[in-house]
């Protein structure tokens, strides 16, 4: 059995690696030409986002048994002719929970507060305390589609400053979560209307593609933020740009992009957007606890 790691791991997930029997090549910068030379050798393939796992990979993958992805999405992956190939696609969807939830409710902070603002006038050597007023999360209303692990956690964390939760999923909201965070569950139109900040926790399908365009964004409230850690489609990016520039809502925040790297576009230099380099669960923690367990899968399912 042979497997290849095709993007950066842990070093936990390294050192399982070395202590199996199984054979590894550990490969985290191959460009996808080479993918396409050695597929052809390999049982099992464990990537993350940077490596593209495209059908024509697949087609090459005549030995391949699994693919892992160390990460909470697969939109990576073709899971369709994977699974026409009868592979398994494996990812870890625990691991970056609490990362990606914390850096959720930073991205909510820096927007009320104005914390990136703040500190770029520092560093120009301003002193605009009079001008950087921010606002408080205690009594305003969080609102997220899509309640998943991700959410959930952030709705907890949420509810302990003192914020309102609305929620809507495409699945049943477990009544004993709507219970102890005291949840509104509410429609799509509902969480867009009355929310602070509206959160988005979703896959990326043919459903959730462009899911926040001009028609949702002139719903919110002019006051309003939303936030995007889940996938760059999910927005439409030129839509946003409008919503900002005619001040439909008050700002945005994105860790995710349509393309990635994104050009320096005029959104990215927009005055009321935050944006970083999808770095969301990009924590020790997290990327320890992604590469070991993926690892772990992988073996187990070639065992």
């Amino acid at each position: 059995m042979k497997i290849l790691v095709s993007d950066t791991i842990s070093d936990e997930g390294l050192a399982l690696l070395k202590q199996s029997n199984v054979e590894y090549q550990y490969s985290p910068e191959i460009t996808a030409p080479d993918l396409l030379k050695i597929i052809t050798s390999f049982d099992a393939l464990i990537v993350r986002s940077r490596t593209k796992v495209t059908e024509e990979v697949l087609s090459k993958a005549t030995n391949l048994k699994v693919i892992g992805r160390a990460g909470v999405g697969v939109d990576n992956i073709d899971t369709e002719a994977a699974s026409a190939k009868g592979l398994k696609v494996l990812n870890t969807p625990d691991a970056l929970t609490n990362a990606v939830a914390e850096f959720t409710i930073a991205l909510m902070l820096d927007l009320i507060r104005k914390i990136p603002y703040a500190d770029a006038s520092m560093k120009l050597g301003k002193w605009e305390k009079s001008k950087i007023q921010g606002m408080e999360l205690k009594g305003r209303t969080y609102g997220t589609i899509g309640i998943g692990r991700i959410g959930q956690r952030v709705a907890e964390i949420a509810h302990a400053f003192g914020m309102k939760i609305m929620a809507n999923d495409v699945i049943i909201i477990p009544e004993q979560l709507v219970s102890r965070l005291g949840i509104v569950v509410a429609s799509q139109e509902q969480v867009f209307k009355e929310a602070d900040f509206v959160d988005l926790h979703v896959p990326l399908t043919a459903k959730t593609r462009n899911l926040v365009n001009y028609e949702k964004m002139k719903i919110m409230k002019p006051t309003s933020f939303l936030i995007n850690t889940s996938r760059g489609q999910v927005v439409n990016e030129s839509d946003l740009l409008r919503a900002l520039n005619e001040k439909v809502i008050a700002g945005a925040a994105l860790d995710v992009f349509e393309i990635e790297p994104p050009t320096l576009s005029e959104l990215l230099k927009h005055e009321k957007l935050i944006a970083t380099p999808h770095v969301a669960g990009q924590t020790a923690e997290a990327q320890t606890k992604a590469g070991a367990q993926i690892v772990e899968q992988v073996l187990k399912a070639l065992a």
